[in-house]
């Protein structure tokens, strides 16, 4: 396989290594048989001090509880993760489960039961009637507290963050870090709006291989592929989007050469599912998702909507802050246009947080309240180009408020704002 080509699958072995829950804790079990060879050769040197010494029989009894209790703290932890599944596809999102599985804490914990029990293990191996490894038993009991604390810690952390309101928090921080480091105009290429793409029809359409929805771009790599061509790529969707076989990804126009397909679509990432890597508006899919699963007649939660509401807002007030031309016409070293990349622009963010939870809460008076609040807040702060689609977004929940709630009585209190859907109160009335 070309070098070039590789950077997909680099993409897709790293993303598979990242939600993989098997990884570390192997990593975890095999340093935990060297560990254990370098306490048995520790134990040759004559350390540790002689009140660290135990009986064959104590020794073998420790061991052999160590290594049961490693294995039924691991059924335990599958067992939470197992209920994690439930209750994320149950009352969540199923696409916050891509996120859980990267949990760092999560593998730690099992890379040290793993660890543990190959360590323990294999000391009982080297236990014989005139040989005790000491220093292992002592270390094996020091391994067994530290599974313990960090056995507490993640109940801890799980029991109070598998809340829809801490998920949401922790989904709108990931999605904010995403969108603030602008991931597809950063890598060396900076945005050249100014510049215009080679009009007429492209000299050649590059298309996917195989299906899958877009997860990544090289966008270094693009540039400098179409640089070393002298043309410019113009890629036909955006990143998030699901490309079927044979689908047209990139447009190549002009040019004194014509570039590798392979090449080309190697430096474009395709999976099975979208990620948040480059794809700020996938975080915002998920807070929409827990907000409309709320909404459901199964779970009929309007006050969770309500509360992952204000993330989805606080979200919204960050992106308002950005230019969002729509696309971008990124340049190389000597401010040639090279790569043209579509964006998502306002009215595609806006939609995208607001209809659904609209449509699916427009009988709930938190929710119609609520929402108010949020077109109101963006229409104090946002300019003054950008308040077509807020109002045309006001048009819509009004036009719902009137046909949930034909009681003028009722519908006088859906059409109210309210920071906090029943209970708070709005400064100002549009």
């Amino acid at each position: 396989m070309k070098i070039v080509a590789s950077w997909a699958a680099r993409f897709r072995v790293r993303q598979y290594i990242k939600s993989s829950l098997w990884i570390v804790p192997l990593l975890g079990l095999v340093l935990g048989g060297i560990l254990a060879e370098w306490a048995v050769a520790a134990d040759g040197t004559g350390w540790p001090p002689s009140g660290w010494h135990y009986s064959t029989s104590t020794a073998s009894g420790v061991l052999t509880a160590i290594v049961g209790a490693m294995v039924a703290l691991l059924g335990f932890v599958v067992t939470i993760g197992v209920l994690v599944v439930q209750q994320a596809t149950g009352t969540l999102s199923p696409r916050y489960m891509r996120l859980w599985y990267r949990d760092r804490l999560q593998k730690a914990v099992l890379a040290t039961f793993t660890g543990t029990f190959a360590f323990a293990f294999s000391l009982l191996r080297s236990i014989e009637d005139d040989s005790v490894p000491d220093l292992g038993v002592t270390l094996a009991g020091g391994a067994v507290a530290i599974s313990l604390v960090l056995l507490l810690v993640y109940l801890n952390r799980f029991t109070h963050s598998l809340r829809p309101v801490a998920i949401a928090d922790l989904v709108a921080r990931m999605g904010r870090a995403v969108f603030g480091r602008g991931a597809v105009q950063i890598r060396g290429a900076a945005p050249n709006a100014d510049e215009q793409v080679p009009p007429g029809t492209p000299v050649m359409r590059i298309c996917s291989e195989r299906g899958g929805a877009i997860q990544s771009f090289n966008v270094a790599g693009l540039v400098a592929e179409a640089a070393r061509h002298d043309c410019v790529f113009v890629v036909t969707r955006l990143i998030g989007d699901f490309a079927p076989p044979d689908a047209v990804l990139v447009e190549v126009h002009g040019g004194t050469s014509q570039p590798d397909p392979e090449r080309v679509t190697g430096l474009v990432a395709l999976g099975a599912e979208r990620t948040i890597e480059q794809d700020p508006a996938f975080a915002l899919r998920i807070l929409v998702d827990i907000a409309i699963r709320a909404l459901s007649p199964a779970v009929n939660d309007p006050t969770t909507a309500v509360q992952v509401l204000n993330y989805i807002e606080s979200f919204l007030h960050m992106v308002r802050k950005a230019p969002l031309p729509g696309r971008y016409v990124l340049a190389d070293h000597q401010g040639h246009p090279r790569l043209v990349l579509l964006g998502r622009d306002w009215e595609s963010y806006l939609q995208l947080a607001l209809c659904e939870i609209r449509d699916y809460g427009a009988s709930s008076v938190q929710i119609c309240r609520r929402l108010r609040a949020v077109l109101d807040g963006l229409l104090d702060t946002l300019p003054p180009e950008r308040h077509p689609s807020v109002r045309a977004e006001l048009r819509l929940l009004q036009e719902s408020v009137e046909r949930e709630f034909p009681d003028a009585a009722r519908r006088a209190v859906a059409e109210q704002a309210d920071r906090q859907g029943i209970g708070g109160r709005y400064p100002s009335q549009k």
